[in-house]
């Protein structure tokens, strides 16, 4: 059995025993974990032996499992055990953000739970963390822009206009700009600012770690009513936004399982071929998230709709070969 699915069973047996006003039967307990009594059993007793207050008693017949009342009301309303639990065990989905507002918040609230949960629950949380990883190993080191991200999480909170000098990336340029921080999204291991920009006079996305400079004014703003992140990000494949038009991708069967494991777009709808082949099919813009995308398949993968879009792909795959043959040729020279 596999270590994550024993300790999981026994999440679930505490969390049914703090929730039962009578107690339940090994029996009982087997029967909503779908599993032996035999293994109820010494899940119960490795959870004795952890510290947690679990005893029995007969009644009517049958020996019933409870926790004591103490360990129930330990827990301030309104969380349950649980749910400070996994409040607790998500600190580690936030080690990127170390040394920011977010992580700091949540790092003083981690400190409020582990003075509310019990120690032999912590102990028992410490064997889940070392069960189940959480790995973040492509993300920003956002600890370098801890005091933009606080002033432009305040600007957000309190609707305040920003004053900012933004390096644009594919300008190379630095620029100053006037924005309303409508939104602050993160995708993809980076935070972005979506919101209108008064140079630009319209909604726009900001990569965060591209701020240079920053300063919140005193100019209040008002968040459009009919203003809709989702509408707004709708023709994205990823933030990127664009005109959106339909895109047709043949995959081979070799990696058509990985394609349709995963929802990639709203719009998107898979066609199973014959042959174990997928035709994808999606209303998104032409993009370079996009294309990234689709050339990370590799040969695996085909642009059969539009001609655009398949050009594209066809004229960065002529230039990566043409680099290519250039280093082979120069490997060749050198060589000699």
């Amino acid at each position: 059995m596999a270590r994550g699915d024993q300790l999981a069973r026994q999440w679930r047996i505490i969390e049914t025993l703090i929730s039962s006003h009578t107690g339940k039967s090994a029996a009982e307990l087997a029967d909503e974990l779908d599993c032996h009594p035999r293994s109820v059993y010494r899940d119960l007793e490795a959870l004795q032996a952890a510290g947690f207050p679990l005893y029995t008693e007969r009644v009517e017949g049958k020996n019933l499992w409870s926790i004591l009342d103490t360990l129930k009301h330990h827990i301030p309303i309104p969380f349950t055990f649980t749910e400070l639990l996994s409040l607790y065990f998500s600190c580690d989905l936030m080690k990127f953000l170390q040394s920011t507002v977010f992580h700091d918040s949540l790092e003083s609230l981690f400190q409020k739970i582990r003075t509310t949960i019990p120690p032999e629950s912590i102990k028992f949380l410490k064997t889940v963390q070392e069960t189940v990883f959480v790995s973040q190993k492509q993300h920003k080191q956002y600890s370098t822009f801890k005091e933009i991200i606080k002033s432009v999480n305040d600007a957000a909170l309190r609707r305040k206009t920003l004053e900012m000098i933004y390096f644009t990336m594919g300008r190379k340029k630095k620029t100053k700009r006037k924005v309303d921080p409508y939104r602050i999204l993160f995708f993809n291991g980076t935070f972005y600012i979506i919101g209108y920009c008064h140079l630009r006079k319209d909604v726009r996305t900001f990569a965060l770690d591209r701020i240079r400079l920053v300063h919140v004014t005193d100019e209040n703003f008002v968040v459009p009513a009919d203003f809709s992140l989702d509408s707004y990000m709708g023709s994205a494949f990823g933030v990127v936004r664009g005109v959106s038009g339909k895109i047709k991708i043949w995959f081979s069967s070799e990696v058509a399982g990985y394609i349709q494991e995963r929802t990639w777009h709203e719009s998107q709808a898979i066609h199973q071929q014959k042959d174990g082949s997928i035709i994808f099919e999606a209303d998104v813009a032409q993009t370079p998230e996009l294309i990234s995308w689709i050339m990370g398949w590799g040969a695996r993968a085909e642009v059969l709709e539009p001609k655009s879009l398949k050009d594209e792909i066809h004229a960065e795959a002529l230039a990566m070969l043409k680099a290519y043959n250039e280093i082979s040729d120069q490997e060749k020279q050198t060589s000699r």
